[in-house]
């Protein structure tokens, strides 16, 4: 099963899906959290460490995966598996603005829902957070409109992919599908 679950920065998506996946493992499944976000700053630790509060004592395995996000299957033990994937923002990020190799906004979309694709195939239980950053009605520069139009079109794949969709908003789920 693949539950997509969106919401604003804040909207309590992350605790949400958090306690999600946890009551669909079963017992003796093995729980993994695949981190996406790249720390660059004091504000980047704090949140990352906010992250890892929540997590503990529930028995997530994490891997630190900021891009290639099917890479991490290889750093998982074989077996039934709940994975939950945070979030589709930072890796959409982290694969657009690498430094290592520059990708077009293409090449980032189509990667990502590969990726997400095979994960599916290969996890029991698949829960995958992603940000809505879609409302404020801004004008922005080019990179970050390609970014905000790549985020568009990989939530819609993903919406379609899943089997559940949830948005979070102000700590209340709302399922969508």
């Amino acid at each position: 099963m693949m539950i997509l679950v969106v919401g604003g920065s804040g909207s309590g998506k992350s605790s949400y899906s958090e306690k999600t996946a946890v009551s669909l493992a079963q017992a003796g499944m093995k729980k993994y959290y695949l981190a996406t976000m790249q720390i660059f700053d004091d504000e980047g630790k704090k949140k990352v460490d906010r992250h890892r509060n929540l997590r503990k004592g529930k028995g997530f395995l994490t891997i630190e995966q900021p891009t290639g996000i099917f890479g991490a299957l290889e750093k998982m033990e074989t077996g039934e598996r709940a994975v939950l994937l945070e979030c589709i923002s930072n890796l959409t990020a982290n694969e657009m603005f690498s430094e290592e190799k520059a990708k077009t906004k293409m090449q980032v979309m189509e990667d990502i829902i590969c990726d997400i694709k095979l994960l599916k195939e290969q996890t029991t239980h698949f829960v995958v957070v992603s940000n809505n950053i879609f409302e404020d009605g801004v004008s922005y520069d080019e990179a970050t409109t390609e970014y905000i139009q790549a985020m568009g079109k990989i939530n819609q794949e993903l919406a379609a992919l899943a089997d559940q969709v949830v948005e979070v908003v102000a700590g209340i789920p709302v399922i969508i599908k």
